[in-house]
């Protein structure tokens, strides 16, 4: 994997992490493959409706923001 990539993806997830943790939620690097990030929803991301909206505002928009080759974002939500 290119460390580099993970780099600018977590750089991305921690510009966005303080919203994410004021609703009680978090987001966490599972895999990337080629031009696809998946992520895990942590918290209260897991269990909340919006996160679907979160994911495709918020997180994906960050990460494609400094790593445009990332072309998907996919999230699969973990219930605390």
């Amino acid at each position: 994997m290119d460390i580099d990539l993970r780099q600018r993806v977590e750089s991305a997830l921690t510009s966005i992490r303080p919203y994410l943790e004021a609703d009680g939620g978090d987001v966490q690097i599972l895999e990337i493959k080629k031009d696809t990030v998946i992520l895990e929803l942590l918290g209260n991301c897991g269990s909340c409706p919006m996160s679907a909206m979160t994911l495709k505002a918020g997180v994906e928009e960050a990460i494609k923001r400094v790593a445009p080759e990332i072309l998907y974002v996919e999230a699969i939500n973990v219930l605390n």
